[in-house]
């Protein structure tokens, strides 16, 4: 057998500040350190090298839905934007909540997306949680406690059932927290005061309070910083669209940035950024619909954004700006969602996966015209960012200069699977 490597990063900024050479061999990373033997060298000099996100919280749609977004648009959105694992939610049409249905889910990931993936079961009245779970779901949820997009709320004695089970699972519980009051507002203002940052935390508080020492509770999208403290040891999740927009620097009917929870006030959304140390996850809620969908009045349009490819990039460029560490940035996008989920690490020790995606120094003016998401807008137009040069999937270049090169990506089931 040879003992060549398959591709080695050449001159390598790590974390910590050495730099290094990463030879990596069969989607992992062989030595970091001197270079070993390889069949192709990629050089990093002057690049910011991440290993690939895991963005814990995506809706690609598909199946009738396809128009808003399908596998393949939204893993090329994934891949694009410096994500190499995406977590797909189940409140599809028809809902995750049956062993077929998570089947055919899986089957048409399988088929269809260009990143690696794991997909998430649906909690119901009544829904088989182990069934699903030995089907391979990674998680359980998005559990609603407030009605979403294609989200039905649970009874509060169906979600005790429903969380109970799963802390005897062993599994993780992902919770969308939230009181909704019964208005249909006109405006973002409107949407902020019916579903109050104070109730979410609210949420946030009851559900810690009564299952965090019996199940495993993971806080979906949380826009308060309220909330972030209230989760207690709960892990906690925030998107990008809660620390960069704000209902004051917002148009008011503009629906585009409509989203459950509401985007907050300019100060609620500084708030939310002086919790950065305290936050574990950044996932985008990356939840696409149409321009005709959106271009109705305010009440009637659904609430959701795109947001998987522009989630590192907008990162990326508050980082060069000093506003926290590459090795805080790696931690909340990579390292801590594998761990939360139990998939291997991608990262620049022996054994890791070979995920990593490379940026260089351009910032540039984000342009719905440049994304791949089926939806074909974005709520960060003229955003600065700094997008991903090339992306590599395990071990091997997926997307380079915007183009999309065939990898092999892979299914991560959860900890249940019984195949």
């Amino acid at each position: 057998m040879s003992s060549r490597c398959d591709l080695v990063l050449a001159d390598v900024t790590l974390p910590d500040g050495r730099v290094a050479d990463v030879s990596i061999r069969e989607g992992n990373v062989r030595h970091t350190g001197a270079p070993l033997p390889a069949e192709q060298v990629i050089s990093c000099r002057g690049l910011v090298v991440l290993p690939g996100a895991v963005d814990m919280h995506v809706h690609f749609r598909g199946g009738i839905q396809r128009e808003k977004e399908d596998w393949e648009s939204g893993t090329m959105s994934a891949l694009a934007g410096g994500v190499t694992v995406v977590v797909d939610q189940p409140n599809t049409v028809p809902p995750l909540t049956s062993p077929e249905a998570f089947r055919n889910r899986v089957a048409e990931a399988g088929r269809n997306s260009l990143c690696n993936f794991a997909i998430n079961a649906g909690v119901a009245q009544g829904t088989d949680l182990i069934a699903l779970w030995r089907e391979g779901a990674m998680a359980f949820g998005e559990i609603f406690m407030a009605p979403s997009s294609y989200g039905e709320p649970l009874s509060p004695p169906a979600l005790s059932a429903a969380l109970s089970a799963i802390g005897r699972l062993g599994a993780l519980a992902t919770i969308h927290a939230e009181k909704a009051g019964p208005a249909r507002p006109d405006d973002l203002a409107g949407h902020d005061l019916n579903r109050p940052a104070k109730g979410e935390t609210e949420a946030v508080r009851e559900v810690a309070r009564a299952y965090g020492e019996h199940t495993r509770l993971h806080f979906c999208h949380l826009s308060a910083a309220g909330s972030v403290i209230a989760a207690g040891s709960s892990s906690r999740e925030v998107t990008p669209h809660h620390l960069f927009l704000s209902v004051d620097q917002s148009i008011p009917g503009d629906t585009l940035r409509k989203v459950n929870p509401p985007i907050r006030s300019e100060k609620e959304r500084r708030d939310l950024w002086r919790m950065w140390e305290r936050i574990d996850v950044i996932a985008s809620d990356q939840a696409p619909h149409t321009l005709r969908e959106k271009n109705v009045p305010f009440r009637d349009a659904p609430s959701g954004i795109p947001g998987v490819e522009t989630m590192l990039p907008l990162l990326l460029a508050r980082m060069k700006e000093g506003l926290f560490s590459p090795a805080s940035l790696i931690e909340k996008t990579s390292w801590r969602p594998s761990d939360l989920l139990g998939i291997p690490r991608a990262g620049f020790l022996p054994g890791e996966r070979a995920d990593f995606a490379l940026y260089g120094d351009e910032v540039i003016a984000i342009s719905a015209d440049d994304l791949h998401s089926r939806a074909g807008w974005t709520p960060y137009e003229g955003f600065p960012a700094v997008f991903p040069s090339q992306v590599i999937l395990g071990g091997a270049p997926a997307y380079r200069e915007g183009e999309f090169i065939e990898a092999a990506p892979r299914w991560f089931p959860g900890r249940g699977y019984h195949p």
